[in-house]
């Protein structure tokens, strides 16, 4: 089975990014401990990037990871810490995009 790729988008509540970040970074050393796991990183707007950049926005920020399988990746949405996380930001965010993908 091929490696699995997800691009999270997550927008914040005006002025929340930070804080969603904090709460974010101390949950990744238990989403990178999970079997099956091979980057799990977020990522903002790289400043200066020139004009072919279209921008997220300071009110966004975007989850780079690689699962091995499709049972890895549903064992890490079902994890008792991702469960954690997503209700500790519950009322911090507005909107959560995750896009599943597959090497082409």
């Amino acid at each position: 089975m091929p490696m699995i790729h997800v691009i999270a988008i997550i927008t914040t509540k005006p002025g929340q990014r930070d804080a969603v970040l904090k709460l974010f970074n101390a949950n990744v050393p238990a989403v990178l401990a999970e079997e099956g796991c091979l980057a799990y990183e977020a990522t903002v707007d790289t400043e200066n990037a020139g004009p072919f950049q279209t921008a997220f926005g300071q009110d966004t920020f975007v989850v780079i990871e690689k699962w091995s399988s499709m049972a890895a990746l549903g064992a890490h949405a079902r994890s008792d810490h991702m469960k954690a996380y997503a209700a500790s930001t519950k009322e911090l965010t507005v909107d959560r995009v995750i896009h599943v993908l597959s090497p082409a």
